[in-house]
């Protein structure tokens, strides 16, 4: 199962346990390529603190016409049966869209070929595997890796073909969902990554030595 063969779909949310999803971002990678994305603003569920706005530019009022974020169940539903998620430190996306909905409905497990499991893990994560082959980058910040990598234009360009206008600037849903996806589309263009397959990255996304030995084994996750 070479990677490039499965959809992968980069997702980011903005948003808290208090607030719910207010945003998200959905970037799917189709033979390698960005071939669709897809991001809204969606009513927050509770308080959005002023120190929240300050990061993401989203306030409580303003958000109050849009759907929240469960009317977007068929869309994730869809999106986790047709190939693995991937994100930029994946716990608070994981976390995120388990309050949602705690199980996504049965899919393939693309960990172990083969078998199908409920749950929207294990995800390909973009912030644990640049740390791991390029320590020398630093700890795995979105921005830093894009500098470092000479990245920033390529993503400048294309949130400027894809994000809504006031939404092209990091903490933006879609803008950093892009950013992740050039990550990796960076990361496993390199001769090096040329064989990897989806279960590989899962396993190295994985730094729990537990969780990673069952996933190597062919364990439940």
């Amino acid at each position: 199962m070479h990677w490039a063969e499965t959809p992968i779909h980069f997702i980011d949310f903005e948003g808290n346990a208090a607030s719910g999803i207010i945003e998200f971002g959905v970037v799917t990678l189709r033979g390698g390529s960005i071939a669709e994305t897809r991001t809204r603003l969606c009513r927050a569920l509770g308080r959005v603190a002023p120190e929240d706005t300050a990061v993401h530019g989203l306030t409580e009022a303003e958000l109050q016409t849009f759907a929240p974020f469960k009317d977007e169940w068929e869309y994730f539903a869809s999106l986790r049966e047709s190939g693995p998620l991937a994100a930029h430190f994946a716990h608070a996306e994981n976390f995120l869209l388990k309050g949602a909905w705690a199980y996504p409905r049965s899919a393939p497990d693309f960990a172990r070929p083969g078998k199908t499991t409920a749950e929207w893990g294990p995800w390909i994560d973009s912030g644990r595997l640049y740390p791991q082959f390029f320590p020398q980058l630093g700890n795995g910040k979105l921005e830093q890796l894009v500098t470092a990598c000479g990245l920033q234009a390529g993503l400048d360009a294309l949130a400027a073909q894809h994000c809504p206008a006031g939404r092209r600037q990091y903490h933006a849903a879609l803008y950093d969902a892009l950013g992740g996806a050039l990550l990796l589309q960076t990361l496993l263009r390199r001769p090096e990554f040329a064989a990897a397959t989806i279960p590989w990255l899962l396993q190295m996304s994985t730094l729990d030595a537990d969780k990673r030995g069952a996933l190597q084994q062919g364990d439940l996750w």
